[in-house]
């Protein structure tokens, strides 16, 4: 028997499932992200919960040096 997988793309927890088994009562409460990146290229992530999409999109924006918030913290004294 055949059998198909899910992996969360942050945390790698596996959801496995057969081929007679609904995927979507396997992976209920999951969450699928679709990226679409160019004309019929989309880039599809899985997530286990909120809380794994959360981190994962917190990893994926740019993030302020503390360099530079520091010296906004140092402006406002002035």
């Amino acid at each position: 028997m055949v059998k198909r997988h899910c992996v969360c793309h942050f945390c790698g927890r596996t959801a496995e499932f057969g081929q007679e088994e609904l995927p979507c009562k396997v992976l209920r409460g999951w969450l699928v992200l679709s990226s679409l990146k160019d004309v019929e290229v989309i880039d599809r992530y899985g997530f286990c919960s909120l809380g794994c999409l959360k981190k994962w999109v917190d990893s994926q924006a740019p993030q302020v040096p503390d360099i530079f918030l520091k010296s906004l913290e140092e402006e406002g004294d002035k």
